[in-house]
């Protein structure tokens, strides 16, 4: 059980007393501290990167658009929300660059500094959620999955592209990020998928998955449709990361045996 708190003693009120002597009742600053720690949990933050912050986010020694991407993630939470109206990231590049790490940084940092509303979604999983809705043996319904993911005040999608394209999948990203943008929602999101047009006429005919399309030269265009990518770029701003994968270098998994 966890400890009550030494100044309320559990209450979540404490009396202060005024500069004209008056005594009155104010909410204690612990329960600020649980109403942050319950939008934190139900944001959806992978247990990998729960906890991971900016500053643990390592620039130093790698390229040049890794420290710059860090430094306006930084401003970025800074300035939230002022004058902002909804404007988003899309951060692109290969894999293992460290997109996630500062994707879900930036959630934890707003939620944290700015008490926002925030969810964390893997672009794949989230999709999966959707189409499962449509099984009569599930509960949810597809509003239910997507009505949280339009009203998010701060929404990250994960690895954005990853999914085979095919016209519901375009369909169902279309109303999402439509959604958000008529909400003046901010919206966060990965990709590994260059920021390029669309170069393959015929790319759901291609083979499905993302590591192929990948090999084959696909862009963002080709996985999320024009229209789309047009509609990212009116709502955010787009850093491109460079450099080596730090899976296979700094973050390569080891066996330490006691």
């Amino acid at each position: 059980m966890a400890e009550a708190c030494s100044i309320c003693e559990g209450t979540g009120l404490h009396v202060v007393t005024g500069e004209n002597g008056d005594r009155f009742a104010q909410e204690c600053s612990c329960q600020l501290q649980l109403r942050i720690n319950r939008k934190l949990e139900r944001a959806g933050i992978p247990a990998r990167f729960r906890g991971k912050s900016l500053e643990s986010y390592k620039a130093e020694g790698k390229h040049a658009s890794i420290f710059a991407a860090k430094n306006f993630a930084k401003r970025f939470v800074d300035t939230y929300p002022f004058g902002m109206k909804g404007i988003g990231v899309v951060l692109v590049g290969s894999s293992g660059l460290g997109k996630t790490h500062l994707a879900a940084s930036m959630l934890q940092a707003l939620i944290v500094e700015k008490q926002v509303r925030g969810l964390f979604f893997d672009y794949q999983e989230l999709l999966k959620l959707i189409q499962n809705s449509y099984n009569p043996s599930v509960a949810a319904t597809e509003l239910g999955v997507l009505q949280p993911v339009f009203e998010a005040e701060v929404l990250v999608l994960d690895d954005l592209g990853s999914t085979r394209p095919t016209d519901w999948v375009w369909d169902t990203v279309s109303h999402i990020v439509n959604s958000r943008y008529n909400r003046d929602r901010t919206t966060i999101l990965t990709t590994n998928f260059a920021d390029e047009p669309a170069v393959w006429s015929e790319s759901a005919a291609q083979p499905a998955g993302a590591f192929a399309a990948m090999r084959r030269g696909e862009t963002l265009g080709d996985r999320i449709g024009e229209r789309m990518r047009s509609r990212l770029h009116e709502m955010c701003e787009f850093l491109v990361l460079e450099g080596e994968d730090q899976r296979q270098g700094e973050y390569r998994a080891q066996f330490r045996p006691l």
